[in-house]
């Protein structure tokens, strides 16, 4: 059930708990219920779920992104957004990326957001982002906690996503150095 969103995941958890139903009889529901406005949805969930008017509105929402997944109109699986994020020139930075999320995919907990230009990394927080760089590289950006100075390390400027960046130009560079930075930054995204 995670959205991603601890907050929203916490509500949708307190709406099955108020309802006695699972979020798919809810969105079932909601979503078979024939009405094509938000309003109405939301009126209908709070007139038959007994949902205060904050409670129905999240889970119409909820509803109706998951009835925009089924159709195919939703956000798109990481696997099209990579293919969308590394066409055209920036294919050649594909072998990188995959090397990168193959270690990626030894950590635990890790969810993967599609954003438009990138990945970003996260688990309560995101701790790290992928996607191509300038001059034919790839950039990760990552937040991990007092990490040892190296060249490769870049600070961000205060108020940036991430705290650093790292640049890869092969995949060998995805290696014990980076993964340091990477896994401190998992840690203290818990």
């Amino acid at each position: 059930m995670s959205t991603g969103d601890s907050a929203l995941d916490t509500q949708l958890g307190n709406i099955e708990k108020k309802t006695g139903r699972s979020l798919d009889e809810l969105t079932r529901a909601i979503n078979e219920s024939g009405l094509t406005k938000h309003g109405e949805m939301r009126t209908m969930a709070m007139e038959e779920f007994g949902l205060g008017y904050g409670d129905a509105n999240s889970l119409v929402h909820y509803a109706r992104k998951a009835a925009e997944r089924v159709e195919g109109k939703g956000e798109p699986s990481v696997e099209e957004s990579v293919a969308s994020i590394y066409s055209g020139k920036k294919a050649e930075l594909l072998p990188i990326h995959e090397k990168f999320m193959s270690r990626i995919g030894r950590l635990s907990s890790v969810e993967i957001a599609p954003k438009k230009a990138y990945l970003s990394l996260r688990r309560k927080k995101q701790f790290a982002t992928v996607g191509p760089g300038s001059r034919g590289r790839v950039e990760i950006g990552l937040n991990p906690v007092d990490p040892e100075p190296s060249p490769r390390l870049e600070e961000m400027p205060s108020g940036s996503m991430c705290k650093y960046r790292v640049y890869l130009s092969e995949p060998s560079e995805v290696d014990d150095e980076l993964f340091t930075w990477i896994s401190s930054a998992h840690e203290n995204s818990a």
